[in-house]
C-alpha cells in the first residue's frame, strides 16, 4: 500500500545523498532508515552494526545460504 506523506526537505536530500552511494531509490533508503529506526526502538540495546548483522544472517538464512554447525575440537 502506498500513501502520500510530507517530508522535511533535509531528509529526502540526505536520503538522495545516500542513496546514489548505495544504489538505492530515495524511497527505498527512506524505508530502510524507516526500519531500521522501528528495530533500534524496539531493542535500545543493539548498535547499528549489530542490527545489520542480524539482517544479514536473517536473509543468509531465508535464501539457503547457510550451512550446518560442527562443534571443533579445540
Amino acid at each position: 500500500m502506498s500513501i502520500a506523506v510530507n517530508l522535511d526537505e533535509k531528509l529526502v536530500n540526505d536520503a538522495r545523498s545516500q542513496s546514489k552511494v548505495l544504489s538505492r531509490s530515495v524511497t527505498k533508503q527512506i524505508e530502510h532508515w524507516a526500519r531500521i529506526g522501528h528495530i533500534a526502538e524496539d531493542n535500545p540495546d543493539l548498535t547499528y552494526s549489530q542490527i545489520k548483522d542480524i539482517l544479514l544472517g536473517m536473509e543468509d538464512s531465508n535464501s539457503g545460504n547457510t550451512e550446518d554447525y560442527k562443534r571443533g575440537i579445540l
